[in-house]
């Protein structure tokens, strides 16, 4: 029986992502006046399925969904968050950029930053939560 599972494996790797992610937004907003940056974002959803291919992805039952919508469930087995590569930083295109071909969009950017934030603070709630069953459990119960 294996003490730490395979949600906690995917919340700590989904931890690391989200951190990656929010020092590329950050990174945007400090470039927001440097001609020719152009605004990056980190791939997420590949990040994480990168992390999900070494796990064993499996289609288990068809009412189980993934991050668009499509049948999936996650097998067992594999590596581990820390064994993880790091998130590939991609450049974002769609915004016009300015008049010196910087291409940062404030408002795109602080949306992220928010949306990152709030997904980063729930992964945190879940490993804590997850870490408190296991000291629960490890105490007999008694607190």
């Amino acid at each position: 029986m294996r003490i730490f599972d395979e949600t906690l494996t995917r919340v700590e790797r989904s931890l690391d992502v989200r951190l990656q992610r929010h020092g590329v937004l950050a990174g945007n907003l400090a470039n927001i006046d440097t001609p020719g940056y152009k605004q990056r974002d980190v791939d997420f959803v590949a990040a994480m399925g990168a992390a999900l291919d070494g796990q064993g992805v499996s289609r288990t039952d068809a009412r189980h969904f993934d991050a668009e919508g499509g049948a999936l469930a996650v097998g067992v087995g594999g590596t581990t968050a820390g064994d993880a590569a790091p998130a590939r930083v991609i450049e974002v295109g769609g915004s016009t950029p300015s008049l010196d071909g910087n291409g940062v969009d404030l408002d795109q950017t602080m949306a992220a930053l928010a949306e990152n934030g709030l997904q980063y603070g729930a992964n945190a709630r879940a490993a804590s939560k997850k870490l408190g069953i296991l000291r629960y459990v490890a105490s007999d119960g008694n607190g």
